[in-house]
């Protein structure tokens, strides 16, 4: 029987699994650190590789989850964060050619959308939007069973939606993305300046302050922070509206560390989406809920790009 090799690229680890066309559950599992500012990331990852292999097998495909940018149509890495000997990479390329299999690539967070329709909260549904609010604001978008990756490959790259034109800076450098408002780090940001500015509280202005910390603070009732994540699930309200009517799913599966706070979050995201929506048809029979795969989501995409590319059987 044949296997696919599913590889997750992460900012501090490196995991590969090989997996048979009926089972969830890897037939094995290896991690790394990824070390990525450090040169031999390829031969480290080619090894990560050969770790999982049965000697049994044959290999039908190899998928890979990372970073982006990157152009899932060639395989290249265009310009991955702290990876600068990856950047402009041919990455899926390389692999192929050592491993002598078909390879294929993509977003991280794309593929983790894509194994949350295939394999997790997105079972059964045919239009699925999934969103990961965390460090940054990554997405996936399928649409009528087939994984939206768009001319360039460039597609669903919801966290730099623009909101607000004028608003606060994002992390990549322009002005008013959705990140910008509601991510994790965009929520401390936000805390710090009005601690600066004067505004009492139970949080304390330094550099340790974090998204976790601050929704602690608003469970004790700390009127800053209940402010803070208000003010981070109104505007991302503001963009999932947006989402709706471009997509139109009927599934919005949220995943990533800063949407696991619950109601502090979601309660004025809601309220913020439905004043938004211009007709109420888009919230009808709209499912909104979690991710249900955690840390597995990565590999768990990479090998379904891997089988819906290959036609694995």
């Amino acid at each position: 029987m044949s296997i696919i090799v599913a590889v997750d690229i992460g900012g501090t680890q490196m995991r590969a699994a090989a997996y048979t066309q009926d089972q969830v559950s890897p037939l094995q599992q290896k991690k790394i650190p990824t070390l990525a500012s450090k040169p031999g990331g390829l031969e480290r990852l080619f090894k990560v590789i050969e770790d999982v292999l049965p000697n049994d097998r044959e290999i039908s495909a190899i998928g890979i989850g990372s970073p982006g940018p990157l152009d899932p149509h060639t395989g290249y890495l265009l310009a991955p964060p702290n990876n600068p000997e990856w950047h402009n990479f041919p990455l899926a390329p390389r692999v192929q050619e050592h491993f002598g299999v078909r390879t294929f690539l993509d977003n991280d967070a794309n593929l983790a959308g894509l194994a949350e329709y295939r394999f997790g909260a997105g079972q059964g549904h045919r239009n699925v939007l999934y969103i990961t609010v965390s460090t940054g604001i990554g997405a996936g978008v399928v649409i009528e069973d087939r994984l939206l990756q768009g001319f360039h490959g460039l597609a669903a790259e919801l966290g730099h939606s623009i909101i607000d034109p004028d608003g606060p800076p994002c992390s990549c450098g322009f002005n008013g993305h959705l990140e910008s408002f509601s991510s994790g780090p965009a929520i401390v940001k936000y805390a710090l300046a009005e601690l600066e500015a004067g505004t009492k509280s139970i949080l304390k202005p330094d550099d340790s302050l974090n998204a976790r910390d601050i929704a602690d603070a608003a469970l004790k009732g700390d009127e800053l922070a209940i402010r803070a994540y208000q003010r981070a699930g109104e505007y991302l309200g503001i963009g999932v509206a947006s989402f709706l009517h471009a997509f139109d799913p009927s599934v919005v599966i949220f995943g990533g560390g800063v949407s696991q706070v619950g109601r502090l979050l979601f309660d004025p995201f809601e309220a913020s989406l439905r004043r938004r929506v211009f007709h109420p048809r888009y919230l009808e029979g709209l499912v909104i809920t979690q991710a249900q795969l955690g840390d597995n989501a990565g590999l768990l995409g990479a090998r379904a790009l891997a089988e819906m590319k290959s036609g694995f059987r």
